[in-house]
């Protein structure tokens, strides 16, 4: 008959090994730990520590359990034969526990090494999937890949199951984070296997890389049920992992709904629970993020901050490196922090090619291409942005993750609007495309693009805008017509209201000036008229003096016609003389574009586009 510590172990060992039931697992190796130190049975003191560390790393996240498991792990280990196996295995634990909280893998994969040299298929199989939460960041696929199938080999030695799901998990996994085209020909390797014969473990680990791929798909309320279903299953299981992964899948699918700004609240509580991972900084990304979209700038930027010592840093890179980088770019355009943007880019350029996915495939948004883009773009450089941003598009196709191609694809339209202006056609083919897209996965895309042109004085100049672009112009009469035009976009102004001064394009120009009526007032009129066309002409060729006498006298008439207004109430606007207003003020207008157009030919191809004039002017942006 078997007794009761021994009970205790094989009950564990089979819950962990077979069942995968991490609950039950810690709560039999607990029992047995304390029945035998109570008998000085050092082996099965190491046998119940060695499983208390579960199957993953850093299972136990209070720092209270986590301390127990460790002083647990050395006593266990101070009173073994330091050449035993059980020494190696659990130097082999408390290694990895080690790196994966400093960054590190040297110590793990020394381990690694050991355990081949030792002949010792237990130690090595353990060893190379600990090893594997330790190269979980980008820029290491190699490495894993080849971890991984040397454990698929190593289980045929060890005789446990537990073994070769686990190396057909990393396998799987390691292949999804590549972007590999195999990875479901894995996937679909390891789901034969659970089949057969259920391990909850790493059932659970498949249960989350589906609702990835239904993310991918664009099917989001069946993603979200899943995802709920799967956090379910975690806790049940015993899993902590569970609790983060499902907050980070319910951001991503509200992020392609459109409705991120919803989660601030649930991602606060997040970001403060003892059950995320202590490595993992991607709930203080998603929050900046989310609070960026509505308009919470003080709490994004506090989030960011409290980045820059961590991922924002020049450190190892983590498993959740990549997806906190991708929150840090949006929150950084949606701040136009170009600063944080180059950064950030700088950062991530070297992994252009990976996806933008979580270990163990928990979620994905697509290219990492898509955020040296919108990082581009946010920079001020169209250019590099059309050229990542087309490459991001046919990654994310690749991929087969819709609603990334389509958000990759409505910023390959902004961008492309920002470098060529928002009439050009193929600028307008990919925002259509893109819209087109997302109605039928049921997106909402954030409004990137604005197309209309704005100005504004800044000093003795005018401050022209079209979205990121923006360029200083002199001023001129012409400009000063402009800028009542864009100050209204869509209205009609009639030439002569513009010629008069009446229309103010800003609070920094003069009030609305109503004018005299009968012979005087149009007298007055032609006469401002007059001087507006003489002004203009005067300063384009460069005659500053004279211009300067001709204003001074349209000053004093304006002022004249000011003082008028209060003598019999509320006077009538300027009638007659269309003809003479719309060539002085047509005259006047076109030429400011043209200066516009030098200085910027996207702004100014754009305005020839949208300004009309004659009788009654008008700015229609596009």
């Amino acid at each position: 008959m078997i007794e009761a510590l021994e009970w205790a172990l094989l009950d564990g060992e089979h819950a962990l090994l077979v069942k995968g039931d991490m609950r039950r697992a810690r709560e039999r190796f607990d029992v047995a730990f304390r029945e035998a130190a109570q008998r000085g049975d050092h082996d099965a003191m190491a046998r119940a520590a060695l499983g208390l560390g579960g199957v993953w790393v850093h299972e136990h996240r209070t720092a209270a359990g986590a301390a127990m498991v460790r002083v647990r792990q050395r006593e266990a280990l101070s009173l073994l034969d330091p050449g035993s196996s059980l020494a190696l295995r659990l130097r082999a634990r408390l290694a990895a526990e080690d790196d994966y909280r400093s960054g590190g893998r040297d110590a793990i994969l020394a381990l690694v090494s050991e355990a081949r040299d030792a002949d010792d298929p237990v130690a090595l199989a353990e060893a190379l999937s600990l090893a594997h939460y330790c190269v979980l960041g980008p820029g290491l696929g190699a490495l894993r890949l080849e971890l991984a199938k040397e454990l698929i080999g190593v289980a045929s030695r060890t005789g446990r199951r537990a073994d070769l799901l686990m190396g057909l998990l990393w396998y799987a996994v390691d292949l999804l984070l590549e972007a590999d085209p195999h990875a479901e020909r894995a996937l679909g390797e390891l789901r034969a296997a659970l089949r057969k014969e259920p391990h909850q473990a790493a059932g659970l680990v498949v249960s989350a890389i589906e609702v990835m791929l239904a993310i991918r798909e664009g099917r989001f309320d069946r993603a979200e049920e899943r995802a709920a279903a799967c956090r379910e299953q975690g806790v049940a299981v015993g899993d902590h992992d569970a609790i983060g992964w499902y907050g980070c899948q319910l951001a991503t699918i509200r992020w392609y709904q459109g409705r991120i700004g919803e989660l601030v609240p649930m991602m606060t509580d997040l970001l403060r629970s003892p059950m995320i991972s202590a490595v993992d900084d991607s709930p203080y990304a998603g929050l900046a993020v989310a609070a960026a979209a509505t308009g919470d700038r003080r709490l994004a930027e506090s989030m960011l901050a409290r980045l820059r010592g961590s991922v924002l840093a020049d450190l190892p890179r983590t498993s959740t490196w990549l997806i906190s980088m991708y929150a840090i770019v949006e929150a950084a355009d949606l701040l136009g922090d170009a600063e944080l943007a180059a950064g950030a880019a700088a950062l991530l350029a070297p992994y252009a090619e990976l996806p933008v996915i979580t270990s163990p495939g928990v979620t994905c948004f697509g290219s990492v291409h898509h955020s040296l883009g919108v990082a581009a773009i946010t920079m001020g450089d169209p250019g590099r942005a059309v050229d990542h941003l087309r490459t991001a598009v046919h990654h994310n196709l690749a991929l087969g993750h819709w609603p990334a191609v389509a958000l990759s694809r409505s910023r390959l339209g902004q961008a492309l609007a920002l470098r060529d202006g928002p009439r050009d056609e193929t600028a307008r083919r990919e925002l259509a495309l893109a819209a087109q897209e997302a109605r039928a996965l049921g997106m909402v895309l954030p409004h990137h693009l604005s197309s209309r042109v704005t100005c504004r004085p800044s000093g003795p100049q005018w401050r022209v805008e079209l979205g990121a672009r923006a360029v200083l112009v002199d001023h001129s009469v012409g400009m000063a017509h402009l800028a009542a035009l864009l100050a209204n976009p869509g209205q009609e102004i009639m030439a002569t209201d513009l010629a008069a001064g009446s229309v103010p394009p800003t609070p920094a120009i003069a009030s609305a000036q109503p004018v005299l009526d009968g012979p005087a007032g149009r007298a007055y009129k032609n006469r401002l008229a007059q001087l507006d066309a003489e002004i203009d002409e005067l300063e384009s060729n460069h005659r500053r003096q004279q211009a300067q006498a001709r204003r001074a006298e349209r000053d004093w008439l304006v002022a004249e016609l000011a003082s008028a207004t209060g003598l019999g109430g509320r006077a009538r606007g300027f009638t007659g003389s269309e003809e003479r207003a719309r060539t002085a003020v047509g005259k006047a207008i076109r030429r400011a574009i043209e200066r516009v157009a030098i200085a910027d030919p996207v702004i100014g191809d754009e305005l020839r586009a949208a300004v009309r004039t004659g009788v009654r002017c008008s700015y229609s942006p596009g």
